[in-house]
């Protein structure tokens, strides 16, 4: 890079409420390995002490013979999947979370993929250059097996307001 030009700079970013489209997958990579020590340290870090996530010898026993990763681990996991691609730096609030299952035990050591489609939007009508996406997560493991489904919510950005919103006071003014 030349002394005198300054440095290019990118920044990641997700997408805008204008460059979301319905009915198209985001497939989510890379995928995420899950670990024992993923399972522990969020299942004490959130006090919940679920003999399924921690008691190797009583798991054993249980109906799916081991230990189970932490639903709440693993649903906030296929989120966070998501985001880079989606919603870093565009979305304004996370309005809700329904119609969340889990039909499939994700175990330590299988790895999380997440496919997100958009089922929905509208732009607010009450908040001008944002809009309501509606977004359907579904997590898979390594073998293609369903292991966590969820519809979320979302106040976006559109990329004019979000840009409008970016500037200074000052910029705003020499605009008018």
């Amino acid at each position: 890079m030349a002394p005198d030009r300054p440095a290019r700079v990118i920044e990641q970013r997700g997408l805008y409420f204008d460059e979301l489209d319905e009915d198209v997958v985001y497939a989510h990579r890379p995928g995420r390995t899950v670990t024992e020590t993923d399972n522990v340290l969020f299942t004490t870090m959130t006090m919940n002490t679920q003999a399924l996530h921690l008691d190797a010898a009583w798991s054993a026993g249980q109906p799916f013979g081991q230990r189970l990763m932490n639903s709440m681990f693993t649903l906030a996991t296929v989120v966070g999947q998501s985001v880079p691609q989606l919603t870093q730096g565009t979305i304004i609030a996370q309005l809700g979370l329904t119609d969340v299952s889990f039909p499939h035990p994700l175990y330590h050591g299988d790895t999380l993929y997440t496919e997100t489609v958009v089922t929905g939007k509208r732009l607010s009508a009450t908040r001008p250059g944002q809009g309501i996406v509606t977004m359907k997560h579904t997590g898979r493991n390594q073998h293609g097996d369903v292991v966590a489904l969820a519809t979320r919510s979302c106040l976006m950005w559109t990329r004019e307001a979000h840009a409008e919103a970016q500037k200074t006071p000052q910029q705003r003014t020499m605009n008018a």
